[in-house]
């Protein structure tokens, strides 16, 4: 793990590990995704099209019911019909949590959500004229199958009751990590999908790396094989009817997350830490809103882990939860804390084409690498904006003029008010995970100051990112059209904001009013540095001759 933030903190750490977290698979039967691959895969199933139509269609799924409420009914295997809102994951854990289960297919929940059905349209004269996609989609029964694995634990299939039988695999990587760190021999006590403490953090954390590996897209395949016919299939094509018409799903990511997972020796520590880094990043991030939940404990300094205890679950929140969380368009980065003393950063994935790369499931080693870029680069900038710098003679060296190539460009002048807009902006875009455009910027600068004439467009940004490039304060990623800002161009554009916004305002508007009303009954170490302060700046001042 190379990320400045672990290792500022790495003291106060009794293990870390990266685990890749949620996992949903698309599978899908190519055949199914045109009209003529469709007619083909019905005309090997029944021997021709002629009953191709959507009276047949309807019947599949009819079918598909019928079959599966049957064979749960034998079989004790209990189907829910869900609300719209139910959170299937939390009844099927709590099914779990009440009830002795045995590896494969424990619970079945029914809900209705948007599928692909498909309208076969019929001539004048009864023939089939044309096989389209409904649109928008309807709302059609989804059949969620949990299943219990030996290796991957608790999995879910969501499958459409309508040909061609859509399905997303759900799976968890905590779970899988669990399921292996058993056979190993490894303690852990587990909240959730978070280890929150284990004697043996090594051990845990190289078991979590393995997800990481290459292999991994073959272990992914092989439970999707290993359920998705026999469990899920066989109620709208039985085994023989697979094999007959050579359905065969494929399979792409969807959404994926992964983590990384502090674990400090003390939960009070974690908390200062936590809150102050909100507190120093949230106006520089341009944060409007983070939430918290409060719990009914206090964290404490220590804990230690009771003998043989494995996948510990606790269902309310016994500690406060604060979540710090930044969106940018299907991706996001969020920080969080789990447990007594677990703070975990994460980056999302709501859909896999925002990466622009590879989505088949061959390609998951290097879904996984990019997203372990994105966390780390967002960690580098809460860093850098935590802990800013500004040399001795950077102030001397703005005003100046810089270069960009073969191009001279103006100097950068602080007093600008669009300047400082600029910055703040640039502060707020640098945990972008791709980076940011000048539109981006432009956007932003008219988000902090909507009420500025004329209105800041891209041309001036880009203008405004060429000035900051001079100064090595913004750089450009490789030949593309987006930028971001360098660790030590942050840290100075940090502290730059910082110093003028919280120290030279705040001092300059206390020493130039000496009438005070009375002092706050809160008050905080802050309150009393500012104070201790303003009285050590009013005697410099006047030593000065500034009138103050």
């Amino acid at each position: 793990m190379a990320d400045a933030l672990s290792e500022q903190y790495e003291d106060l750490l009794a293990g870390s590990y990266d685990c890749v977290d949620r996992i949903i698979l698309n599978a899908y039967f190519p055949k199914g995704i045109d009209g003529g691959g469709f007619r083909c895969w019905w005309r090997a199933l029944y021997g021709s099209d002629e009953d191709l139509d959507n009276t047949h269609l309807m019947r599949l799924a009819g079918r598909f019911s019928r079959r599966l409420r049957a064979w749960a009914k034998a079989n004790h295997v209990p189907v829910q019909d869900c609300s719209p809102g139910d959170r299937k994951h939390e009844v099927a854990e709590e099914y779990l949590a009440t009830h002795a289960v045995q590896t494969g297919l424990f619970l079945i929940l029914v809900a209705r959500s948007p599928a692909v059905v498909w309208d076969v349209q019929m001539s004048g004269t009864g023939k089939i004229g044309n096989i389209r996609k409904k649109q928008p989609r309807p709302y059609v029964n989804h059949y969620h199958f949990h299943i219990l694995d030996p290796d991957w634990g608790h999995i879910t299939v969501k499958m459409s009751g309508h040909p061609p039988f859509g399905a997303q695999v759900m799976l968890n990587g905590h779970e899988y990590v669990a399921c292996q760190a058993r056979k190993n021999g490894i303690e852990f006590s587990k909240q959730g999908n978070c280890f929150t403490d284990t004697p043996d953090a090594t051990g845990l954390a190289e078991v979590a790396d393995t997800l990481s590996e290459q292999r991994t897209a073959g272990r992914l395949h092989e439970v999707c094989q290993r359920w998705i016919y026999s469990t899920c299939l066989v109620f709208g094509l039985d085994m023989d009817e697979q094999n007959r018409s050579a359905f065969q799903y494929q399979y792409s990511i969807y959404q994926i997350e992964y983590s990384r997972n502090f674990r400090f020796h003390s939960g009070a520590a974690m908390e200062q830490i936590f809150q102050a880094l909100i507190d120093r990043t949230r106006a520089p991030l341009d944060l409007d809103r983070i939430k918290t939940i409060f719990g009914n404990r206090k964290r404490p300094c220590r804990r230690k882990l009771s003998e043989g205890r494995y996948g510990v679950m606790v269902e309310t929140p016994a500690y406060d939860l604060t979540v710090f969380k930044v969106h940018y368009g299907r991706l996001t980065l969020k920080i969080y804390t789990k447990g007594e003393r677990v703070l975990r950063i994460e980056v999302i994935v709501h859909n896999s084409k925002e990466l622009s790369c590879g989505r088949s499931l061959p390609n998951f080693s290097a879904v996984v690498v990019i997203l372990r870029g994105m966390l780390e680069r967002f960690l580098n900038a809460l860093y850098c904006i935590d802990r800013c710098f500004i040399t001795d003679d950077l102030l001397d060296r703005l005003p100046e003029t810089g270069q960009v190539g073969k191009t001279k460009v103006g100097g950068i002048d602080c007093n600008q008010p669009r300047i400082r807009v600029v910055m703040h902006a640039a502060l707020a875009l640098s945990t972008a995970p791709k980076g940011f455009t000048a539109s981006d910027l432009a956007r932003k600068v008219k988000q902090l100051n909507p009420s500025a004439e004329p209105p800041y467009g891209p041309r001036q940004a880009a203008y405004d990112l060429k000035k900051f490039r001079g100064k090595q304060l913004i750089e450009r990623i490789g030949s593309s059209h987006r930028y971001r800002s360098p660790p030590e161009g942050l840290r100075a554009m940090a502290g730059l904001v910082l110093i003028r916004d919280k120290v030279i305002k705040p001092l300059l508007a206390s020493c130039c009013h000496r009438k005070r009303g009375p002092k706050p009954k809160n008050t905080t170490p802050l309150d009393a540095h500012y104070d201790r302060l303003r009285g050590d700046m009013h005697q410099l001042f006047h030593e000065l001759g500034f009138a103050a």
